[in-house]
């Protein structure tokens, strides 16, 4: 817990000197409440990037994939920074729980829906998992997108970067109370992510 805030000042001076990074809509990050900030996925410097730029007294868990934590000096500074792996392909339903307690605990969650980087800078099948942890955890979800100045929309040093958030959406209406709806309420809050975060690329690319 100490080293997540001796850790990340020290990020954000070294993302300052080595990227030039813009951050756009920091008012929509909820801070009172719970928080989930949805995320597109391009690089795995994505949590990073994010993070380093937030940096607020709001702790945030990342929901990170299982083989990032194979390398150890990896595993360690992500867990570092509030990381928890997550074994994707198997319905890894402890950790989705233990991430969810922490939301309503206080914590913010950093989640990534498309569970997996994007290979030509366009968004992915965007999954249900970030609106189950919002809706039980009654947070709100701040779409954010992430957005690289290069041809192919990867990441490379030294290029520019926006990181943009619009404005959330209330944990009241990602609430599910009849399971008869599920399917139908999840297909459409997934349809409002997408065009959330197609909104903003449009608003703030270069």
């Amino acid at each position: 817990m100490v080293l997540y805030w001796i850790l990340l000042p020290i990020v954000r001076v070294l993302l300052q000197i080595l990227w030039r990074i813009q951050v756009i809509g920091r008012e929509n990050l909820v801070k009172d409440r719970p928080c989930v900030i949805a995320s597109n996925h391009l690089s795995d410097l994505d949590p990073v990037f994010i993070l380093g730029m937030v940096f607020s007294w709001k702790r945030y868990r990342i929901l990170a994939k299982q083989e990032l934590f194979r390398n150890p000096l990896i595993g360690w500074f992500l867990g570092c920074m509030g990381a928890v792996a997550i074994d994707r392909g198997k319905g890894d339903m402890d950790t989705v729980n233990r991430v969810m307690e922490d939301c309503k605990a206080g914590s913010g969650v950093l989640i990534f829906p498309e569970g997996t980087r994007s290979k030509d800078g366009k968004l992915g099948q965007i999954k249900s998992g970030a609106f189950v942890i919002a809706g039980q955890a009654g947070a709100d979800m701040v779409p954010c997108r992430i957005i690289y100045d290069t041809p192919n929309g990867r990441m490379r040093p030294f290029c520019r970067i926006r990181i943009c958030f619009g404005p959330h959406i209330p944990a009241s209406e990602m609430a599910i109370t009849d399971p008869r709806h599920q399917v139908h309420e999840l297909r459409m809050l997934r349809n409002r992510l997408r065009d959330a975060l197609e909104d903003l690329y449009a608003a703030h690319h270069f």
